[in-house]
């Protein structure tokens, strides 16, 4: 592979008439309210559209899904599929590490596809495979997946991807993130080489560029903003605590502040069910989505969050991953991150679209360390603020609770039993 070919934000087109789609396609975007587009879009469709792979450095909310789904659908109009043709050939495929994202990529390329007669289908885990199977049956143009359950089908052999024509990896990195790496070698060993791919991640990592240079030929480089920064309408927060006072200032915020709607992230699937609980002990209605919640529960918590109905949405890293809230004004880190990436990801999703939004984070003495990270990553040190009630105790204080090492009661016992050499000659025969 040749270097990675960059291309800045200045060649922005100021309407999708630039682009020269066809009639059908400008006459959905009107429908959908898309006037003008995005950075992003801008930068990807033009390049899409002369048939060249494309590493794209964009987050949620940025417009990426129409920036590969518009071109796509274009490219799939403009080439009708080879013929003779397998039956349950897919002619594109979109990759995405998460259910809610494979949905979502879903919900928005349907519109943008009405009266193209071009064929969508999605199909991911912990739903029925045999409704899948019936929409898979004559092939698609266009597959929406999880790696999982893309192999399910093709073990089964619902698909062939020998004649795939165009990739899309869409969230990359948080495919990485979540161990896909394996199933993604087997995927692409039964794609053509002569594909076209497009590469979709909210950070450009070594690893990914390592990946882009392994499986696409002479990408193209787009990015909308600087790497590893954050949007200025998101105002920042940092509110040192207590960790066992942490639910208590956050059900305090969320009381005091009188918010309405709140993201919280925690480290932990166990976490985020029993943050979910203290809230509602303190008359909050919470819920909590995360990897161990069937599709449907997930689903109807996510639905309940949008309509107002629940205050607080606790969710882990991986399942937000993908999550498409409009006008969301609040994000919760209630626990720091291990990644610094992943703070960029999680902030990210308040403060669009021009909007302003709040990012505040709950910090432990334990986390000051993850705080550093965040900041070294940014470079910028983040305000922090002490809550009257909610202020942290000294260092010293905290280090006294802390039992000393090898001084509990059983540890003691065992010491003493050895120095007195009791039970020494147990399990020993005796001469």
């Amino acid at each position: 592979m040749s270097e990675i070919n960059k291309t800045s934000a200045q060649n922005q087109a100021l309407s999708f008439a630039q682009f020269k789609l066809s009639e059908t396609i400008n006459n959905n975007l009107d429908s959908l309210g898309y006037h003008s587009p995005t950075p992003i879009q801008a930068q990807a469709i033009p390049h899409v559209l002369a048939g060249k792979d494309v590493l794209a450095g964009a987050q949620t909310g940025t417009g990426k899904t129409a920036g590969f789904g518009i071109p796509l659908i274009q490219k799939l109009m403009d080439k009708p599929a080879r013929e003779p043709r397998a039956l349950n050939a897919i002619r594109s495929l979109i990759l995405t590490p998460t259910r809610e994202l494979a949905q979502q990529v879903f919900d928005h390329l349907v519109p943008l596809a009405q009266a193209t007669g071009i064929k969508v289908v999605v199909a991911y885990g912990g739903t029925s495979m045999g409704v899948q199977t019936k929409n898979l049956r004559g092939g698609a143009d266009i597959l929406i997946a999880t790696p999982g359950r893309l192999l399910d089908h093709q073990h089964v052999r619902n698909i062939t991807l020998a004649e795939c024509e165009y990739l899309v990896l869409d969230e990359a990195d948080r495919m990485l993130d979540m161990g896909f790496m394996p199933d993604l070698n087997r995927i692409l060993k039964r794609m053509p080489r002569n594909r076209q791919t497009l590469m979709f991640s909210a950070t450009f990592e070594q690893r990914i560029k390592t990946l882009a240079h392994r499986i696409m030929m002479s990408p193209v480089e787009v990015q909308v903003s600087p790497e590893n920064s954050t949007a200025d309408t998101v105002k920042q927060m940092v509110y040192p605590v207590d960790k066992t006072r942490k639910h208590e200032l956050l059900a305090y915020l969320i009381g005091s502040k009188n918010w309405r709607q709140v993201l919280v992230f925690t480290k932990t699937k166990q976490g985020s069910d029993a943050l979910a609980k203290e809230l509602k002990l303190d008359g909050i209605k919470a819920v909590s989505i995360n990897g161990d919640k069937s599709q449907g529960a997930r689903q109807k918590a996510l639905d309940d969050f949008k309509t107002g109905q629940v205050r607080a949405l606790i969710a882990t890293d991986v399942a937000a991953r993908g999550l498409d809230i409009q006008q969301l004004e609040q994000v919760v880190n209630f626990d720091l991150p291990y990644k610094a990436e992943d703070y960029i990801h999680r902030i990210g999703r308040t403060g669009r679209a021009g909007q302003v939004g709040l990012a505040v984070s709950l910090m432990s003495h334990e986390e000051q360390y993850l705080l550093e990270a965040i900041e070294r990553l940014l470079d910028e040190r983040l305000p922090q603020e002490w809550l009257a009630g909610f202020e942290p105790r000294p260092l010293s204080e905290i280090e006294t609770d802390k039992p000393m090492k090898g001084r509990s009661r059983s540890s003691e016992k065992r010491r003493m039993k050895a120095k007195l050499k009791v039970h020494s000659g147990r399990g020993k025969k005796r001469g």
